[in-house]
């Protein structure tokens, strides 16, 4: 089956767009579609990966349920019978990467847990050593480097472009500090559990992203929930710190971006068949051996 790139479904008002996601506004509810784009460098490629959004709309809902009890979830329906009865007509296309979501307001912070320091933080704390965001960390860690702790680094959403990690009182100054204390706590504590999991079936969690917002019920766990999208997953085995790792990600795409004359700004490139293949491959690794579930 091609990928899907985009989504129309008369009868509905148009969606609000995002890099991956599609999202509908049903009323009380939103309809939330994982199409098969892909970004790299904050850029959407030309075409995607089958299957993609499947997977980490599947991913997702696998963990919401696994770690239901540490916080209360935006999922009111992921069935495809659930979705079906919820549109004008029939959209087959949709089948198993489609979400029913509970409205809410979105926090203006991301919620970022670390195990292990890798990414925009290594390079910060490479050139502000450990004080980096009053983190405290310790001198000496090399990149991928496991950290004493897991840390929580809480980061602005950027509408464009990569977001900015900061400290913690300027996630206090956003959204207030009981909010930040919660959602702080249950981060590290979402973290822990999905790592411990990770670790079962032979991954490294290094870090992951999630997002929270407010209903009138309080705060709930938004968005997606630990997908490769949203996650640094190593295989344990290949571990070896001091420099990047072998990921469940798209890995495959950024090193072809850096082997063509492409300026990093859109429009992006057509990936290569071989590109496509492999990047789907890693996804469906990753469901697979984090859900124990085969994928179809």
């Amino acid at each position: 089956m091609p990928a899907l790139l985009r989504t129309d479904i008369p009868g509905l008002p148009s969606p609000k767009v995002g890099k991956v996601r599609e999202v509908y506004d049903l009323g009380d509810e939103l309809l939330i579609v994982a199409t098969d784009r892909i970004s790299a460098f904050d850029v959407v490629m030309e075409n995607g990966v089958p299957d993609k959004g499947r997977i980490l709309n599947l991913m997702s809902a696998w963990w919401f349920e696994r770690l239901q009890n540490v916080c209360p979830n935006h999922i009111i329906a992921v069935s495809d019978d659930e979705i079906q009865r919820r549109l004008p007509q029939e959209h087959p296309e949709l089948s198993g990467r489609t979400t029913v979501a509970r409205k809410c307001q979105p926090l203006t912070i991301e919620c970022v847990a670390r195990g292990y320091i890798s990414g925009s933080l290594f390079k910060e704390y490479r050139a502000q050593g450990g004080t980096v965001h009053g983190l405290g960390l310790p001198d000496g860690l090399v990149d991928s480097d496991r950290l004493p702790e897991p840390i929580f680094t809480p980061a602005t959403k950027a509408e464009e472009g990569h977001d900015e990690n900061i400290d913690w009182n300027r996630a206090v100054d956003m959204v207030g500090l009981e909010t930040a204390q919660t959602v702080r706590d249950w981060t590290l504590e979402l973290y822990r559990r999905a790592s411990e999991h990770a670790a079962s079936v032979g991954l490294i969690l290094a870090d992951t992203k999630f997002e929270f917002g407010l209903t009138d019920d309080g705060i709930v766990w938004i968005d997606e929930a630990l997908t490769p999208d949203s996650s640094r997953y190593w295989p344990m085995d290949q571990y070896k710190p001091g420099g990047a790792q072998p990921s469940y990600d798209k890995q495959f795409v950024r090193d072809y971006l850096e082997t063509i004359s492409w300026d990093k700004t859109p429009p992006g490139p057509r990936l290569p068949d071989e590109v496509v293949e492999k990047t789907r491959a890693k996804y469906v690794e990753a469901f697979e051996l984090v859900t124990g579930q085969s994928f179809r």
